[in-house]
Parts: structure tokens; sequence; C-alpha cells
């Protein structure tokens, strides 16, 4: 999965997001509870695992993802980006100031290791 540069480089705290619904309207953040912030060291671990995500095709289940991560600025006022991940459809919709369009939708296999071991990072969080 490839991540915009200034996610890799700005990025101080990423939230971990349990997602109960879609949101209103394009561009709002995922509506759930915040199940975790991760800072430091993980935030570097989890965007390099984000990242070695291998590409799939696209499979048809309506998009209905369970997790999102946010990514914060230094500052915490600036979300660079939120990342939902779909594990049924392979799909991951990101959106954020520091989201292209052209990676705005992305598709990843879900059978992965990487992918594997972000859901048990996703599951550990939110028990």
């Amino acid at each position: 999965m490839q991540l915009p540069a200034e996610v890799l480089a700005d990025t101080a705290l990423i939230e971990v997001v349990r997602i109960s619904a879609r949101p209103k309207k394009v561009g709002a953040p995922y509506p759930g509870e915040t199940v975790a912030h991760w800072a430091g060291s993980e935030v570097a671990d989890a965007l390099a695992l984000i990242g070695t995500l291998p590409g799939s095709s696209r499979h048809r289940c309506g998009f209905s993802p369970g997790w999102s991560v946010r990514g914060y600025e230094k500052s915490l006022q600036i979300l660079l980006f939120e990342a939902a991940f779909c594990f049924s459809c392979h799909e991951v919709r990101m959106h954020g100031s520091a989201v292209p369009p052209d990676l705005a939708n992305q598709y990843f296999d879900v059978d992965a290791p990487p992918a594997q071991e972000l859901l048990a990072r996703f599951r550990a969080a939110g028990s």
C-alpha cells in the first residue's frame, strides 16, 4: 500500500478507531470508538506495516470497514489522514489533508502476513 510522503514524515500520533457506522458526508471522520493511541515508535511501526501491505484486486462487499487509523501531525491540530480498512472487500479508503486523490482508494491482500498482523494489532487495541 502506498502512503503519502507527508504522512510518513509528519505523523506524530495515530488514533485507532473501531468503526460503528459510515460518515454522514464524504471526507468526514468515520464514527466509532477510539480504542488506542499510538505514539513514538508505535507510529513508525504501524506506518511501516501499513506500507508493506501487498496490493490485491477488488472484492465486492459494499465497503463495510471495521477499523480506521487517524494520523495527526505534531501539534495534534491537523488530521493528516484517516485510513479505513475493509477486510471483506480488501479496500482501504483514505482522506485527509495529506492524501492526494490518486491514493484515496487502494486494495490490499487481507490474507498476507502484514495484513493479518495489522488486524491482530487492531483487535489487541480494541480488547
